[in-house]
């Protein structure tokens, strides 16, 4: 896959086939579309973004690139928000963007799709112009879940509310925070429970702080754990981070970069009176985490 960022020097020689939108998360409905543009194998496929957005992603630029790749996907641009493409007229961006510079033979869109200076285009434009430009249109009709349509703002306020069984339930796979495991305060080690520490991007949407039920990817292995996410007030530390106690794992993974999925929310983030009485909580979270994964 090859990763485009921005319209400046943009131009694919070979015809292609076009999804256009915002696709934070990648979720199911994204997942629709991108599958629509995959089955046209006469055609590079051509997964076009556009977000005005600098934080508060469901998924890091580095995340959806990981996600991608493994796809098939041919193209990934990357197109800022910014005055030449949001001033842009509707007509002009099909015409300069799609047709000139990304030879698009079929075009694959939502039915809510909106582009071009103050949304003026959608999927009806893209339709009535079609035979104009030479290529054809696909109007895809939203995924949907308990009888909602299937939504960044839906996954996002799942998210928020830290009811990751919804959340993954959206995104078609597990919601996951990835990063370079960092040195911590050790206090985990201290306590006979070591952990790894990653401190997220600022561009990631995270849940609510606590204690989440999590597996953690290291390469080709997996590891199943508890995470705890937020600042870790009994020790008094002062940024937000992600530290996961791992089942059945004794290594060194400084450095090392990691995937950690949460699959269930257990409690929020508490302060505690001791360090002791911090240690058989954590005991607890993991006599949970243990039944929960291995004696369902």
């Amino acid at each position: 896959m090859e990763y485009m960022k921005g319209i400046d020097g943009l131009y694919i020689q070979e015809e292609t086939a076009v999804t256009l939108g915002k696709f934070d998360g990648v979720h199911r409905g994204h997942q629709k579309l991108l599958s629509r543009i995959l089955e046209k194998k006469n055609l590079k496929s051509v997964m076009f973004t556009i977000n005005g957005r600098k934080s508060g992603f469901v998924l890091t630029d580095e995340e959806k690139l990981f996600m991608l790749e493994k796809t098939g996907l041919s193209y990934l641009i990357d197109c800022p928000f910014i005055p030449s493409v949001s001033g842009m007229e509707a007509e002009d961006f099909v015409r300069e963007i799609l047709v000139n510079r990304l030879h698009a033979k079929s075009i694959v869109v939502g039915k809510d799709f909106h582009f071009g200076y103050k949304r003026g285009g959608d999927a009806t434009l893209l339709l009535w112009l079609q035979k104009k430009y030479g290529f054809q249109v696909e109007v895809v009709e939203k995924e949907q879940y308990k009888g909602r349509d299937i939504s960044s703002t839906y996954v996002k306020e799942a998210l928020e509310a830290g009811d990751m069984e919804l959340v993954n339930d959206l995104l078609g796979y597990r919601y996951f925070i990835s990063g370079e495991v960092l040195h911590g305060r050790q206090i985990g080690r201290t306590l006979g429970m070591p952990t790894t520490n990653l401190v997220p991007s600022t561009k990631k949407l995270l849940p609510p702080n606590g204690v989440y039920l999590s597996r953690t990817r290291i390469g080709e292995q997996a590891y199943y754990g508890v995470t705890n996410i937020g600042y870790k007030p009994t020790i008094g530390e002062t940024f937000r981070g992600v530290e996961t106690y791992l089942f059945d794992f004794d290594g060194d993974l400084y450095g090392e970069n990691i995937d950690v999925e949460l699959w269930k929310f257990k409690r929020p983030e508490m302060k505690f009176d001791s360090v002791e009485h911090l240690k058989n909580q954590m005991q607890a979270d993991i006599a949970f985490g243990k039944e929960y994964f291995f004696e369902k």
